[in-house]
């Protein structure tokens, strides 16, 4: 596999090559593991793909050093390598185990989040990656800010440890463990902190996972770094949950087109268009795979 910046302009040998390494991983898959043994083969060609695709990128990043390739033609070569393997993936999974509904569309929405991530790591525009807070550490200034200024109220000292006490009681309330603080992304660009949540989109069973994101946001929006909370989701379709997010004040959230206006606007990269003039699942799959995902009414989750 000849690696130089054409490749990000060569779908049809990306294809190739990836098809000729699953063929070699489905022989030895085949021979490690039986029929009845489906989910494994699954794992394991799933695995073998990933770091195939891992030895290409590492193999085109050292190369694009040594040239000194813009992030543009980085950006758009790991963008049709990510697709290519994916495309694989998908076709050499469903050829040990056939995707169904529960499967596909969750498998879907794993994909999306990295694939959208590398406009932020290979950006245009002048953005910076940053580690996100720890909440022990976030919980530690706080409790000693509020513990000084308990301190210094003009109130006898039982009443000092009886407010203490009153405040430890809040945060037992709020969680009994660790806050998980961080999230898909996280970025700083124009003097702001962003931090950011991707989602293919919201099902009927995301109570859970709404309460937590506005945990989260709400202790972003009181440390003083000048966080934004940015959800940024797939589905044009969603329900009451993402309504929620996007009306708590907390959240900026968008879905669908808006979501990638957010993310040229941020990267300075059109990932949409790129979307539009380079994926196309149900001609590059093979006409196997196409043929299951429409027949099981699955080619709907592909809309990117």
């Amino acid at each position: 596999m000849n690696i130089d910046k054409s490749i990000r302009n060569n779908k049809k040998a990306l294809l190739a090559y990836f098809r000729d390494r699953a063929s070699e991983f489905l022989t030895e898959v085949r021979k490690n593991f039986a029929d009845t043994q489906a989910d494994k083969r699954a794992r394991a060609i799933n695995e073998n793909l990933n770091k195939t695709k891992d030895n290409l990128i590492a193999t085109l990043l050292q190369k694009a050093e040594k040239e000194k390739w813009h992030n543009k033609e980085k950006l758009e070569a790991l963008l049709l390598i990510t697709y290519c393997n994916i495309v694989v993936m998908i076709e050499s999974r469903n050829s040990v185990r056939p995707y169904e509904y529960m499967d596909f569309s969750r498998r879907i929405g794993e994909l999306w989040d990295p694939f959208c991530k590398l406009c932020f790591n290979y950006p245009i525009n002048d953005v910076a990656l940053f580690i996100p807070p720890l909440f022990s550490e976030v919980k530690k200034k706080l409790t000693k800010e509020i513990t000084e200024y308990i301190d210094n109220l003009p109130i006898p000292a039982l009443e000092k440890t009886e407010l203490k006490s009153y405040y430890d009681k809040v945060w037992s309330m709020v969680t009994s463990g660790e806050i998980q603080l961080e999230l898909d992304l996280h970025f700083t660009f124009s003097g702001n902190n962003y931090v950011v949540d991707f989602k293919s989109g919201f099902g009927s069973n995301e109570k859970g996972n709404t309460n937590r994101l506005l945990l989260v946001a709400t202790v972003y929006q009181n440390l003083e770094a000048n966080y934004k909370c940015l959800l940024l989701v797939r589905s044009e379709e969603n329900n009451s949950y993402f309504n929620t997010l996007k009306n708590s004040g907390i959240w900026e959230a968008y879905c669908g087109n808006e979501a990638y206006r957010k993310i040229h606007e941020y990267s300075g990269y059109d990932l949409k268009k790129w979307i539009d003039s380079n994926i196309n699942w149900e001609y590059d799959f093979s006409a196997e795979t196409t043929q299951h995902l429409t027949q099981n009414n699955l080619i709907e989750y592909l809309k990117w």
